[in-house]
């Protein structure tokens, strides 16, 4: 015979933020409605999680409560001093009451709810002060005989209250609380989550841990893709090449070409990411996108773009002639010689050659292959850095776009490029923006490796 179903309350004042922390647990910026007026939520709502497919928790969003002083009073007068009623009692007898239908309809709803699940989370605005409303909220909630974990919301804040609420908290009998912000909650807070909840419900212990071990799962498992995609986003910028007629016009129009193809690029990796955490593209600050519109600010190519990141530019850059590509004129990115090439090609001794034929023959005929800076790779890199490090630490709660600022990637700044993106350099089938892409077996490990090095949490900073 299966468990049956855990069902867990998401109680509290009026806007704390309890569609908020079911946002962030559910990994839905969608679920509910939140807003900064008060009583947004006016009905219970559920979310299920599921365990191999079946679900084993179900968690309820209820309206806050408003009126738990006067609520509290009216239980009083509905006490029969003849009568000894428990806690449940008490409150079942209210719900019977006609108030319950009209003055404390939206009261009566949390406390059905509350008598309806396992167990209750109670939701505190760390901001707010300790006022005797919450602790009359706290004596009803207390009274339906369920177990009542404190979540502390908004811990992020500066000015936040959450050591007096925890003094508050022991005062009631509450000693286990939780301090999880739902904008940025801690890595770690659906884990601590998790652990506080199967000590108060030990009968259901071990559906809370597989579900904490779940979860961990999957956000190893996100990251892990995460930094694969930044990888293979910079062995396909690092191993683009755009072959060009040598005249100054056309070099210009296909190195336009190239930046565009790279800008593309980046938008796919960008929105892969979000799509990847559950995001949506409204998440990122719009003037954090390379494909905006054309002003420098936005533009990965442009040489102040690159300055204001503290990346050191080159040559050709700093002159300002290519924005943020390298013309290979002399040896066409090739390791041998032109004639030593020529004498392989000729004799059929060397297995490689075919690969280089045509750019042979261009460079023959005085064409000239276009690629990417390093200091692109170096923006490249550091820009899916903070990306992924600000969507890792994002609630589902938040409501403000990422930005990304200056990151302290001194190793990517300044430091040696990969050799993964050296190879590729010199690979450019590995390129899906270059005709004839191979996903072998050797550029497959590259990006392992790469994504390994990209996810390093020193980042050389």
């Amino acid at each position: 015979m299966s468990d049956p179903m855990l069902k867990i309350a998401v109680v509290g004042h009026t806007n704390t933020g309890k569609t908020s922390l079911l946002r962030t647990l559910t990994r839905n910026s969608e679920f509910g409605e939140v807003a900064d007026s008060p009583g947004t939520t006016r009905h219970v709502e559920g979310a299920r999680l599921k365990l191999d497919g079946k679900p084993v928790l179900e968690w309820f969003d209820t309206p806050g409560m408003e009126d738990s002083i006067a609520l509290l009073e009216y239980l009083e007068r509905l006490d029969n001093p003849d009568t000894r009623r428990d806690g449940p009692a008490r409150i079942r007898r209210f719900l019977d009451s006609p108030e319950a239908h009209r003055r404390y309809e939206q009261e009566a709803r949390v406390l059905t709810k509350m008598l309806d699940c396992d167990a209750a989370l109670y939701v505190i605005d760390a901001r707010d002060p300790v006022l005797s409303k919450h602790r009359d909220e706290l004596a009803l909630l207390a009274a339906c005989g369920r177990p009542l974990l404190p979540v502390l919301n908004f811990v992020n804040a500066p000015a936040h209250r959450a050591d007096e609420w925890r003094d508050a908290m022991s005062r009631l009998g509450l000693h286990a609380a939780l301090e999880f912000d739902t904008v940025a909650p801690p890595l770690d807070g659906e884990r601590q989550l998790y652990a506080k909840l199967a000590v108060l419900l030990d009968r259901h212990a071990s559906i809370l841990h597989r579900l904490s071990d779940a979860m961990v799962l999957q956000r190893t498992e996100r990251s892990q893709a995460a930094w694969q995609l930044a990888a293979d986003l910079l062995i396909d910028v690092a191993a683009l090449r755009v072959a060009s007629p040598p005249d100054d016009e056309a070099l210009q129009t296909h190195a336009a070409t190239l930046r565009e193809q790279v800008r593309r690029r980046e938008q796919a990796c960008v929105d892969a990411l979000l799509a990847l955490y559950n995001f949506h593209r409204s998440d990122y600050a719009e003037d954090g996108l390379p494909l905006t519109d054309t002003r420098w600010g936005m533009d990965l190519f442009h040489p102040q773009a690159l300055k204001d990141m503290g990346i050191q530019l080159g040559t050709g850059m700093a002159a300002g002639a290519m924005a943020g590509a390298a013309v290979d004129m002399l040896s066409a990115g090739l390791s041998l010689g032109t004639g030593m090439l020529i004498g392989a090609a000729a004799g059929g001794l060397w297995q490689g050659v075919e690969r280089f034929g045509g750019r042979l023959m261009g460079k023959l005929r005085g064409y000239r292959e276009i690629t990417v800076d390093d200091a692109v790779l170096r923006l490249l890199a550091m820009r899916q850095r903070q990306l992924i490090n600000a969507l890792e630490r994002r609630g589902h709660a938040a409501r403000d776009p990422v930005h990304l600022d200056r990151p302290a990637d001194k190793a990517w700044r300044s430091g040696r490029l990969p050799d993964a993106l050296k190879e590729a350099r010199s690979r450019p089938e590995w390129s899906a923006l270059n005709k004839g892409h191979e996903d072998d077996e050797r550029r497959k490990r590259t990006i392992a490796e790469l994504a390994r090095i990209l996810a390093a949490q020193d980042g050389g900073s």
